[in-house]
């Protein structure tokens, strides 16, 4: 593979806080790369969300890479953010026997880690759909 093919294969990812609508801004990121399921882990990129809840300057994969590891902080986030739950609906959650009583946190995944394999010469597109208490990932476009 030559190293213009591997330029063009990278990552871009986006963050969406579906508990309030809202593109999730200021989610601390990185991301890891590695050759081989066996290989060891590398630090290559990080970044934070934008108003957008997009990170645009993700640097492209190094050429080999085989595995691409994005870890999204957003404990942080979502303690930053408390003050927008809906007191009435969390009141009403907590009412709920399986609800959680006391919360050490504002979010239940102090971090999502998304591992997925790469091919030389495409583009991942991996959106983050978050609320505290779960979050879902795909591959977009």
């Amino acid at each position: 593979m030559s190293s213009e093919t591997a330029a063009r294969t990278s990552v871009s990812t986006h963050i969406l806080d579906t508990s309030v609508g809202r593109p999730a801004e200021g989610v601390a990121l990185t991301l890891s790369v590695r050759s081989g399921s066996d290989g060891a882990w590398a630090a290559h990129g990080a970044s934070t969300t934008d108003a957008d809840g997009r990170c645009k300057d993700l640097p492209a994969l190094p050429e080999g890479t085989t595995h691409v590891r994005l870890d999204f902080a957003v404990e942080a986030y979502f303690v930053s953010h408390q003050h927008r739950v809906d007191h009435k609906a969390t009141q009403q959650a907590e009412e709920q026997q399986d609800a959680p009583r006391v919360r050490d946190s504002g979010a239940f995944f102090p971090e999502v880690a998304i591992t997925f394999a790469v091919m030389p010469g495409e583009h991942y597109h991996v959106p983050l759909l978050l609320n505290p208490f779960g979050y879902s990932v795909y591959r977009g476009s």
